[in-house]
């Protein structure tokens, strides 16, 4: 009998009701974040004098907070940056650098320990010629072993749970007279952390100095910075701020110099300056006083009235500089900011208080920007940036609205196409489908998730498939209901005979969306996140809130038949078509189709995109018609090499009106695009129509498109590994390998498309490929399942003839989700924007081969190869070779 327990019931609706209540601030996103940042800075205590300068009043904020009510949930969905449009970079931090900079900071401890035993060692002298090491010189080869052992005495534990006895720093003779102090191992992996840590926490702290609203600033691996900063209007913005070191240092002066060459002597170098071209330094390599040392810094005006930079030291640095300054009256020192002198000033007289002014030919804004960047701290390294992305934010509404609309049309296909399938029980699938939306929108709230682009497909392709679950099951009830006795026990049997199925087929896509995460970056990871989060809920609606509802009505209405009406049906019930009277045919046509795709890749390739060739792609929006010649003429002169020029175009409905692309590859000597190569090429752009705009422009370095490459080929075979395990623990060897030769057929299928049609292949690609897996599978483990439940239940019959029957009972469900998912990829397809149409086409593909694999080419696998029926003593074995397969 049916029966749901009341705890049960009431822990649904709780689940329920709090994943609508978590998911209804996203309905009112700009109320909920005006009133979120109200009470962020009013939380700042600011005075009324910083809310003026900021153009808000403490009023105005106390009514913006006021806007939510505060009992409510405010927490919200993040939009990636291609729906709120911003800036987005991936830099790498240059730790090798920060052990030059530790051995420059030894110098002076070393020679005062040193020569502290003058009458032992000699007189001792910086001979460094090696980047990372100290080279020390004493005059005394006598005193050598005291003086390794004086310089060993400076050394210190590293504090770290895994380098536990260890020392930072190793010392070594090199000679009678020469000896070398290094890192250690174990005190470069330390400083390698720290200092990618440093960098993280001083990016931010020169991010959040700029005001801007929510700033992403997150570690990716070992070296590297993700930075995403929404509402600038180029990643040239967010690199002027964060770009630069700004390691600032006060040298000894030892001379000037008009030849960059010249050797400065031991512990010296020359470095430029920077007001004065062809006029170089020479300084003592070794500073007085570091940026580290400052507490303070802000843009104010000489006594010319010309701006400058006011500094501040802390007590350790205004000492060694007051100290420094009493001892050198009328010697000139060098102010240093990233390896270029700033100015040169004669030290006039003792400066106590350790502050001072710098001055130079700065523009206002380049004071105020150099306040900040010291006033947030010097970075320990120098950034180089492999990736950047800008997106416009007219793109990012554009994006936001033709998302929301697919969103809303897919979701009406697909209520409407249930209730016209199911009535009732389709009623009862669309409230389940409308809950599970509510709840990955509040799972994503929640979790603090970021909704990109792909993100939205992903949900997209969630509405479509989150009704397999439900289809499983009333299929499965629709068959019940002509043998069970009574509608009750013909609703049990559906469920709990299609609770093995659903589980293994939504494990299977769960695992690609796993690996997607774990492999992917950026928009693919938002992909992931959402299909991932899909398939949780709506297992979860299917299994409890359905049946729930089922139980519900059931027990009040007491129907005695289920399903009485006339519903659209696309398949008959009864089915009796034999797939393999032509199997021959299916797998030729399938062989053909794939030695096709195969030839297309290997005559003309793919249509890379920059994420896997590197170079930079500018989005162009004019307001003529395109015409790719004059866009061509207007770069020839540039002399760029290979420029590739594209009208955005799709399959279906031809070009979109007045976009077009230009993808630019790295210049000979140049790891990637120059800023000023980018400019030159809008320029020349706008003369073509001086109204052109750039809404999108994303740089792509070849260390990151060769390792986008290496982790792409990862993931896919990750994925198939990981599924064919799977499958093979569940089932038995001979249906993976079925399973398997069905994936293989669709990815070489669709990539076949994607070579033949030349359509952009970019990571989103990958995300699409690795989805088709996914979707591939969920088909071909429900027949699976449905076989493996009827070589039990028939065991007289052969492999041939139970194949034959699990395919046709299961082709209805099979037909109403490849039907579903199709009515939400086509809705996004047409109306979802250029953006993600490649992906969306892919998902179309790749729904159509999967459905067709999962019914020919897996199960046509599986009957080659035979099935061992150790269960079935009386029946004879059935193998299944490729002759019972009739022609």
């Amino acid at each position: 009998m049916l029966k749901i327990d009341l705890w049960k019931r009431l822990a649904i609706w709780l689940v329920v009701l709090a994943g609508i209540l978590f998911a209804i601030p996203n309905g009112f996103y700009g109320t909920v974040e005006r009133s979120n940042d109200a009470e962020a800075l009013i939380a700042q205590n600011l005075t009324a004098a910083e809310l003026e300068a900021r153009g808000l009043t403490r009023d105005g904020l106390q009514a913006d907070a006021a806007a939510w009510p505060s009992f409510l949930p405010d927490n919200l969905v993040n939009l990636g940056l291609d729906l709120r449009g911003g800036a987005q970079l991936l830099a790498e931090v240059q730790v090798d650098e920060v052990y030059e900079t530790r051995m420059r900071a030894m110098w002076p401890e070393v020679r005062d320990v040193l020569a502290a035993e003058r009458d032992v060692v000699g007189f001792v002298t910086d001979v460094s010629d090696t980047e990372g090491e100290l080279r020390v010189r004493i005059s005394e080869p006598a005193g050598m072993s005291r003086a390794l052992e004086l310089a060993r005495g400076l050394a210190q534990p590293i504090v770290s749970v895994t380098t536990v006895g260890q020392n930072d720093i190793e010392v070594q003779a090199v000679s009678d007279t020469d000896l070398v102090i290094r890192l250690t191992e174990a005190e470069k992996l330390a400083t390698d952390d720290r200092t990618v840590r440093q960098a993280l926490e001083i990016v931010r702290s020169r991010i959040d100095e700029t005001g801007t609203r929510e700033p992403s600033i997150q570690r990716q691996g070992a070296d590297r910075i993700l930075i995403q900063v929404p509402g600038v209007g180029s990643a040239q913005e967010v690199k002027d701020i964060i770009g630069t070191t700004a390691q600032l240092g006060f040298h000894p002066v030892v001379g000037t110099t008009g030849n960059p060459d010249e050797r400065p002597g031991p512990g010296n170098m020359v470095i430029p300056s920077l007001d004065q071209p062809g006029l170089y330094y020479v300084v003592e390599r070794s500073p007085v006083v570091t940026g580290e040392a400052l507490v303070d810094s802000q843009p104010t005006f000489d006594q010319n009235n010309r701006p400058a930079v006011t500094f501040r030291f802390n007590a350790s640095g205004a000492r060694k500089f007051g100290d420094y300054t009493a001892e050198n009256i009328g010697s000139p020192f060098a102010i240093v900011l990233d390896d270029e002198v700033v100015s040169a000033p004669t030290i006039q007289s003792h400066i106590p208080g350790g502050s001072g002014i710098i001055t130079g030919q700065f523009t206002v804004q380049e004071s105020t920007q150099l306040a900040v960047l010291l006033r947030a701290g010097a970075l320990p390294a120098e950034l180089n940036f492999l990736q950047e992305q800008t997106i416009g934010p007219d793109l990012g509404q554009d994006s936001i609205n033709a998302g929301a609309i697919a969103c809303v049309v897919a979701f009406v296909l697909v209520l409407i196409y249930m209730v016209l399938s199911y009535g009732l029980f389709g009623v009862f699938a669309n409230v389940a489908l409308l809950v599970n939306v509510a709840l990955i929108f509040a799972l994503l709230s929640l979790i603090g998730g970021t909704l990109t682009l792909p993100g939205i497909a992903g949900i997209v392709l969630t509405i479509g498939m989150a009704v397999d679950a439900n289809v499983l099951v009333f299929e499965r009830i629709r068959e019940e209901s002509k043998t069970a006795k009574g509608p009750a026990r013909a609703i049990e049997l559906g469920y709990e005979k299609a609770l093995s199925a659903i589980i293994d087929a939504n494990i299977t896509t769960f695992i690609t969306a796993v690996i997607l995460f774990a492999l992917g970056a950026g928009p693919v990871r938002g992909f992931a996140i959402t299909l991932g989060l899909g398939i949780v809920t709506s297992v979860f609606t299917a299994i409890f809130l359905t049946r729930l509802l089922v139980v519900i009505w059931f027990e009040r209405k007491r129907p005695r038949a289920l399903f009485t009406g006339r519903y659209l049906k696309l398949v008959k019930s009864d089915t009796a078509f034999d797939f393999f009277k032509r199997a021959k045919l299916w797998l030729g046509a399938s062989a053909v189709l794939v030695v096709v795709a195969i030839g297309s890749f290997a005559m003309q390739g793919l249509n890379y995109g920059i994420d896997f060739q590197g170079g930079t792609t500018l989005r162009t929006q004019s307001t003529q018609s395109i015409d790719i010649a004059d866009y061509r003429a207007a770069l020839t002169p540039l002399d760029l090499g290979e420029v590739a020029i594209t009208e955005v175009f799709d399959p279906t409905f031809g070009p979109d009106e007045n976009v077009a692309t230009v993808a630019l590859q790295a210049q000979d000597g140049e790891e990637a695009v120059t800023n000023e190569t980018i400019q030159a090429v809008q320029d020349a752009l706008r003369t073509v129509d001086p109204e052109m705009t750039f809404p999108a422009v994303e740089s792509v370095g070849p260390t990151v498109s060769g390792e986008l490459i290496q982790a792409a080929v990862i993931a896919v075979v990750l994925a198939i590994g990981a599924v064919l395990i799977y499958i093979w623990l569940r089932f038995e060897w001979q249906f993976a390998l079925g399973a398997v030769a069905a994936l293989v057929h669709d990815v070489f299928l669709t990539i076949g498309i994607f070579s033949e049609l030349q359509i952009r292949f970019d990571l989103a690609i990958i995300a699409a490929l690795l989805t088709i897996v996914g979707y591939s599978l969920n088909d071909t483990v429900v027949v699976f399942d449905r076989v493996r439940e009827n070589l039990r239940k028939y065991k007289a019959k052969s492999l041939k003839e139970v194949l034959n029957l699990s395919i046709n009972e299961t082709l209805s469900r099979t037909f109403m989700t490849s039907f579903t998912t199709l009515l939400a990829l086509v809705a996004l397809y047409a109306l979802g924007g250029d953006v993600i149409r490649g992906f969306v086409f892919a998902m179309i593909w790749g729904v159509v081969v999967g459905t067709y694999s999962s019914i020919f080419v897996a199960s046509t696998t599986l009957l080659v190869l035979g099935v061992k029926r150790d269960w079935s003593k009386e029946a004879k074995k059935v193998g299944g070779q490729f002759a019972d397969i009739d022609a």
